[in-house]
């Protein structure tokens, strides 16, 4: 199986802090790759060099072959390469439906010419992409929410319209921060769900940052373990979980590696 991400040596350093260093790893294209670790880490750090969110210290990050070392997230956006924070960002004033229609760039009805001037071009894409959005909203089973605000959602919809959001636009890889946080667990499971669905059936390769031990192993193969901001282990979860080094560095820092 070919790899989607390539990440070699990777370093990132605040002042005299290093958060990563010398970091390389792989991603499978097609796989649900988990990314655990104690806190500092350097998980999310990781995720924020991927993404361009912040700028290297050092080392390449390689997407689809193509080196994507420093490009900022918009850029990333329409390679296909998203990004969900650990807060989900939605619209709170829009509907779910108009949040997901937001998405989709370039759109003819943002020139004012396209709207005075080719007015059935512009009808025509919006309804296009309307009924995108209702068959995202459908396949994650919020379609009883389709018109209700996206402020009014629990913090698990949100999180639900955030995956939905990256649908609108066919992402190749969606790199997930802590996805599970806040999710009570009758939506965690929805999530999981939806998570393997875009998994199986549209392709997409997900990349995910977690601290719950039972939805990353539902969901992730390998596992990435980190420590002081590189690489410690890759394998299974079970495997991880008896692994000494990781068992140390779980326990060095007063937390545990145990299912939740």
């Amino acid at each position: 199986m070919e790899n989607i991400l390539e990440i070699n040596g990777l370093t990132k350093t605040f002042g005299g802090l290093t958060a990563v260093s010398d970091c390389s790893l792989k991603v499978k294209k097609g796989s649900i790759t988990g990314i655990i670790g104690p806190n500092g880490s350097g998980k999310t750090t990781l995720f924020n060099l991927i993404a361009g969110n912040l700028k290297t210290s050092g080392g390449t990050v390689m997407f689809n072959d193509e080196n994507i070392t420093d490009v900022p997230s918009y850029e990333l956006f329409s390679k296909g390469l998203l990004r969900t924070f650990q807060i989900a960002h939605e619209f709170t004033n829009l509907s779910v439906l108009e949040n997901l229609m937001m998405v989709p760039g370039n759109q003819s009805g943002e020139k004012l010419v396209n709207v005075m001037l080719r007015p059935q071009l512009v009808k025509n894409e919006e309804e296009e992409i309307k009924s995108k959005a209702k068959e995202v909203v459908e396949f994650l089973n919020l379609g009883h929410l389709s018109n209700e605000l996206a402020g009014n959602l629990s913090g698990g919809q949100k999180k639900l319209l955030e995956l939905g959001r990256t649908m609108m636009v066919d992402a190749k890889l969606v790199l997930l921060d802590e996805v599970g946080a806040g999710v009570n667990r009758t939506l965690l499971k929805d999530l999981g769900t939806a998570i393997e669905k875009l998994n199986k059936e549209k392709g997409y390769t997900f990349c995910m940052i977690e601290h719950d031990m039972d939805f990353i192993s539902r969901l992730c193969d390998p596992v990435i373990v980190m420590a002081e901001g590189s690489v410690l282990f890759e394998g299974s979860v079970e495997d991880a979980k008896k692994d000494e080094k990781v068992i140390e560095s779980y326990l060095g820092r007063g937390s545990k590696l145990k299912d939740n």
